[in-house]
């Protein structure tokens, strides 16, 4: 069998992911902002916490219902306008929140702020797919995804200091964060010759959900992608706290460095498990991040003191660090780089959406009328299932193109009467 190394400069990526990923950093420290500090800025107005928590329900749930006339507008228009036009929507109702005088227009403010979140997503998971090349898509999935969770944990910090000085300069420091992020995508792109290329319309193709759905691996990373929106985006968002006060009977504090535990455990892996699931393929990584989500999810109910309930965090944190850039990673093989799929890549999303508002309020209901270990199970048991879906999916990572000494070797070997080594296409 004849082996060679492919050359370095065809794994290497392009400088146009590497300002999405600086763009996503930028975005996320903005997210980690607002987020601990609008449950309170609600409530300044004079109202409960369940209109305070609708303030945070209804930007996932415009998210959600918006995402399909997103996907529109990506195959329409191309990802980079809708990209930044839904970059500077967020923008102005962020910044709008933090000018509102009633909670009325705090709930509005949101919620249109959610009409660009999910602009921008759909657009920059689209960008992302077509500015890489096939063989680099899992890793540049990592990449970004690390940047944005880093930028979440960074979040918090700077918001702290910003609410010392008002309550709403964290709303006004996002909606800065936001312009500096699309003025940063649109200076070094608009002279950028691959993102002309990809922006090109003429010469793409469009991909439907139905014939995407037609692929069990996009069927699988929608299964995966709902079992971990309920689980990462949902429970661990809503129970966590709970089981923390009411099984632990600890300080709500141990809810934040569980948190942080868990971010830990997914930075950790995610650049590793993007290499790996290129390298391997995407169905290893994702049946394994899920199967440790699984395990580590099930292990939080049954936690009885804080060191197993971080150590269980921690497992939750690693799985679903080996899970995301492989599942990501199918849909960019489903979806292909010349073709635009917005609604396909909508779909993704909403699928993740969708299980963050089920989760909890199934999860919830497990824990009022059973118990929390049951609630717990409940979500694990979702990424069971998602890994069944995935065992009968099909491998999609791209077959590498042979070098031009392979192509020589399977030349001479076909003129001699044999057949080439399909091993030797100088995939490793």
């Amino acid at each position: 069998m004849v082996t060679t190394e492919v050359d370095e400069r065809t794994l290497r990526l392009p400088g146009e992911v590497w300002v999405l990923v600086a763009a996503s950093f930028i975005i996320a420290i903005g997210f980690g902002v607002v987020a601990p500090v609008l449950p309170t800025f609600a409530t300044s107005f004079n109202v409960g916490s369940t209109a305070a928590a609708l303030v945070v329900s209804a930007f996932a749930f415009v998210r959600l219902a918006f995402a399909p006339v997103s996907g529109r507008l990506v195959t329409r228009f191309g990802e980079p306008p809708v990209y930044l036009v839904g970059i500077l929507i967020v923008a102005a109702g962020t910044g709008a929140c933090g000018f509102a005088a009633a909670y009325w227009q705090l709930l509005f403010f949101r919620s249109l702020a959610g009409v660009g979140s999910t602009m921008f997503t759909v657009s920059a998971v689209g960008l992302l797919i077509r500015l890489t090349p096939a063989p680099l898509r899992a890793r540049a999935s990592g990449v970004w995804s690390s940047s944005f969770l880093i930028g979440n944990i960074a979040g918090p910090v700077v918001g702290a200091a910003l609410v010392e000085i008002s309550p709403r300069a964290p709303f006004l420091g996002y909606a800065a964060a936001l312009v500096v992020a699309a003025l940063v995508v649109w200076l070094f792109l608009r002279n950028s010759t691959l993102a002309a290329s990809v922006d090109k319309g003429g010469e793409v193709t469009s991909v439907t959900v139905r014939s995407a759905l037609r692929s069990g691996a996009y069927r699988a990373a929608l299964a995966s992608g709902f079992a971990n929106g309920w689980a990462v985006f949902g429970v661990r968002i809503s129970l966590i706290p709970l089981f923390v006060t009411e099984s632990l009977h600890r300080s709500p504090s141990l809810t934040g460095v569980s948190l942080s535990v868990f971010a830990g455990g997914n930075a950790a892996v995610l650049l590793l498990s993007g290499r790996l699931a290129d390298r391997w393929g995407r169905r290893p990584l994702a049946l394994a991040g899920l199967a440790v989500s699984a395990a580590g999810t099930i292990w939080l109910g049954f936690t009885t003191s804080p060191g197993t309930f971080l150590a269980a965090s921690l497992v939750a944190g690693v799985g679903a660090g080996l899970l995301n850039p492989a599942q990501n990673a199918v849909v960019a093989d489903v979806l292909g780089a010349r073709a635009r799929g917005g609604p396909v890549l909508a779909a993704f999303q909403m699928a993740a959406d969708l299980g963050a508002i089920v989760g909890p309020l199934a999860a919830g209901a497990m824990a009022d009328h059973w118990t929390f270990p049951a609630a717990f199970t409940l979500t694990g048991a979702m990424a069971v299932l998602a890994l069944l879906v995935w065992l009968a999916a099909p491998e999609t990572l791209p077959r590498r193109a042979p070098t031009p000494e392979v192509a020589a070797a399977q030349a001479v070997t076909e003129t001699e009467g044999g057949q080439a080594d399909p091993g030797s296409d100088g995939r490793r």
